[in-house]
């Protein structure tokens, strides 16, 4: 229900700008917007003695130990080279544990959009490595979810959070 709720005042705060002058709506929705995407994503930065390639390691190994599934492994910047082009390292690594998931959709589809849990490595303009991923606390709060689901949920989060632990400190 809230997630309802949630959609209509976001569809009614848009349609009412409409009327509103369209060079203010624009910036005003790219600022809304941005806030959104901003507070929906986590970044972590990895230590200083840990290589992206040490930290993709550690997260393999890591979810391995936790049973969650390696279910791809996106060398996008090796893509980009093949294709001629220069790129700073750019790898997407998805997790997931399917029994899970599968409850998850059958709650509510929307949760189809976020499977599997995606951990982006990329390197920055200044060569600093970093691993990206969605906010799960953002998710796990912002979403109305039955006692039975709950403790999933918080199981995937703590998961998720522990798999890209081991990528930052390069531990296991």
């Amino acid at each position: 229900m809230k997630q309802l709720l949630a959609a209509f005042i976001l569809g009614f705060a848009l349609v009412s700008t409409a009327s509103a002058d369209k060079a203010m709506q624009s910036d005003f929705d790219r600022d809304i917007a941005m806030k959104m995407i901003d507070s929906s994503i986590q970044r972590f930065k990895l230590e200083e003695d840990v290589s992206i390639e040490d930290a993709i390691e550690s997260m393999k190994l890591r979810a391995n130990m936790l049973n969650f599934k390696l279910v791809a492994d996106l060398p996008l910047s090796e893509q980009i080279k093949s294709m001629g082009e220069e790129s700073r390292h750019m790898q997407i690594l998805a997790f997931c544990d399917a029994l899970i998931a599968k409850k998850m959709v059958e709650y509510n589809i929307i949760f189809a959009g976020f499977l599997p849990c995606r951990i982006a490595a990329v390197e920055d303009k200044d060569g600093n490595a970093w691993l990206v991923t969605t906010n799960m606390d953002m998710m796990l709060h912002a979403v109305d979810l039955p006692d039975d689901l709950k403790p999933l949920a918080k199981r995937v989060r703590d998961t998720i959070y522990s798999i890209i632990d081991a990528g930052v400190t390069g531990d296991l």
